[in-house]
């Protein structure tokens, strides 16, 4: 329902914060941008996804880390959100609402891998984990990507598998490693770990803590207030929401799970 009340309230002359995942698929997601880039031109309206993570100082250090070549030449990223949702009967388990493991935990991966690979990645292969009560809906999905460079990379998402919780994103390069523990909510625990090679043999290990304060989503207010009233950037558009939807229907193309956005059940086209 994301889409349809984003283009509503863009009607009605609001600026949005909108909640992850942007869209149900990315064909919603380009309708809503284009809707967003009218809106804009003609009113000066924002529209913002709501990916707090990416608005706290941690992912932006994640981020300066690989871009600055501190790991060398990049190689492989990886990034995985997995959490237990046993209640089977929550609306993230039905389909008719686009739910699915890689829709509500999948689109904060595929986010990181994005935020540290160099451009947009392609989707190589994808495996699943689905519900018995309905094979639409993916419990767990892994996907493996490639970025234009050669980079390679992997998402996992789960929200009831053996990968009971973990929240962790991790990027190699030439020369050293980067490893984060809980990027998503920084301001409750977080680990960067920095690994690279000594001369002579063996590794040097480095750790570091940003502020946990103000919380990921106190950023992300303050980011979307500075955009409405400053004119400040938007770093989660609803252009890179378009991309973002675009690599998860490719996982479930991959996968051989239908897209979501169906009506009444019914799956759209693939």
């Amino acid at each position: 329902m994301h889409a349809e009340w984003t283009l509503k309230a863009l009607e009605a002359g609001k600026h949005v914060l909108c909640e992850k995942p942007f869209a149900a698929n990315r064909a919603e997601a380009e309708r809503v941008a284009d809707a967003a880039d009218a809106a804009f031109e003609r009113s000066g309206l924002v529209v913002m996804e709501a990916f707090h993570y990416r608005h706290h100082s941690l992912a932006e250090r994640m981020r300066a880390i690989v871009a600055g070549g501190e790991l060398g030449k990049l190689r492989h990223v990886e990034a995985e959100v997995c959490f237990p949702l046993p209640r089977l009967s929550d609306i993230r388990y039905d389909y008719a609402l686009a739910g699915g493991a890689t829709m509500d935990a999948g689109c904060y991966a595929v986010h990181v891998a994005r935020l540290l690979g160099n451009g947009d990645p392609a989707v190589i292969s994808a495996r699943m984990l689905t519900l018995r009560k309905d094979p639409r809906i993916d419990r767990a999905m892994s996907a493996e990507l490639e970025f234009p460079d050669g980079v390679t990379g992997r998402v996992r998402a789960s929200m009831w598998s053996r990968r009971v919780l973990s929240i962790r994103a991790r990027a190699v390069g030439s020369g050293g490693e980067l490893s984060v523990t809980n990027f998503l909510m920084p301001q409750l625990y977080h680990r960067l770990t920095i690994r690279a090679p000594r001369d002579g043999g063996g590794r040097t290990v480095r750790h570091e803590r940003v502020p946990r304060n103000p919380s990921s989503y106190a950023c992300q207010l303050e980011a979307f207030a500075a955009a409405v009233l400053d004119g400040g950037p938007v770093l989660t558009s609803a252009r890179d929401a378009v991309t973002n939807m675009g690599v998860l229907d490719s996982i479930y193309r991959a996968s051989g799970l239908p897209l979501r956005g169906g009506t009444k059940g019914q799956a759209p086209a693939r």
